[in-house]
């Protein structure tokens, strides 16, 4: 396989270590992000392209693929890590603020996917890795909208992993726990203060305890979280065979257990096994 990888949301937080971490191990590293003139940690050269790509606008991702392809030749991995949360109950959170999150959560994506999957159809190999999050696997008070988004990216990638998997592509969700990368409420705490009193009063004392539970889970876990380890399973998924659903940090795999997860890749073997042709049919 081509050691060329191209990752969206790559500004800052898990995007920049994801980009590094390829980088360090001599891989050919397309970077892309909305922005490209607010890039940080990141120097465009030999190895490394810095491209624009905005996941709600096909035309850019179709650009970012062509121009990454001029300049390294086939992709054979592609990260989708561009995607952003958001505070605030079910009530709180208008029409408009749930459809701007899932086209950048869940239909962004998809349409990076319909761009990458043609080329690694024929090549006959290929990695997709999805990250997304723990609140793709437990619901979250408090971020209703963001876990329902993260639901629709977790269901829709274990299925690809079973539709593409005899076709020599392999998909992936990289599910991070907390981490300090992960800001559920920047640009919108505002939301917080929408509604009646009680709605508000209800809203901020939910707040107020979620950051309690997440600050007693981290002492009971006894050590700050790295994003690193992202980016370190993020690059894991695309150079050897791991599980479909990756669960990352002490965090993360705590709650896994708690809700009897651990078997999760047997049951999706024996699924696939039932619905899936075995690897000898698939078509040339």
């Amino acid at each position: 396989m081509t050691q060329t990888v191209l990752i969206t949301g790559c500004s800052s937080g898990f995007g920049t270590l994801i980009a590094q971490t390829f980088a360090r191990q001599g891989w050919k590293v397309v970077a892309t992000m909305r922005s490209p003139g607010k890039v940080g940690g990141l120097t465009e050269g030999d190895r490394m392209a810095i491209l624009r790509l905005d996941v709600t606008d096909p035309a850019s991702i179709a650009a970012a693929f062509t121009a990454g392809r001029a300049r390294f030749g086939e992709i054979g991995v592609v990260v989708n890590n561009a995607g952003y949360g958001g505070d605030g109950l079910f009530e709180q959170t208008t029409d408009r603020d749930a459809r701007a999150m899932f086209e950048t959560n869940v239909f962004g994506p998809m349409n990076v996917m319909r761009e990458a999957l043609p080329e690694m159809r024929r090549a006959g190999h290929g990695v997709i890795v999805n990250v997304t999050s723990m609140a793709g696997h437990v619901g979250l008070p408090h971020h209703a909208i963001y876990a329902a988004s993260k639901y629709a990216l977790v269901g829709l990638s274990e299925s690809l992993a079973m539709e593409y998997g005899s076709l020599g592509i392999r998909v992936h969700s990289v599910a991070p726990g907390a981490y300090p990368t992960t800001r559920f409420n920047q640009n919108t705490d505002q939301r917080l203060d929408r509604g009646d009193d009680q709605l508000v009063s209800w809203s901020h004392r939910l707040r107020d305890q979620f950051a309690k539970a997440a600050e007693q889970m981290a002492q009971q876990i006894g050590k700050a979280p790295d994003p690193q380890e992202v980016a370190d399973r993020v690059f894991a998924c695309a150079t050897r065979e791991m599980p479909v659903h990756i669960p990352t940090g002490d965090d993360a795999g705590m709650l896994m257990a708690m809700m009897g997860q651990e078997q999760r890749q047997a049951f999706i073997d024996q699924i696939t096994a039932m619905l899936v042709p075995p690897p000898e049919d698939r078509p040339d």
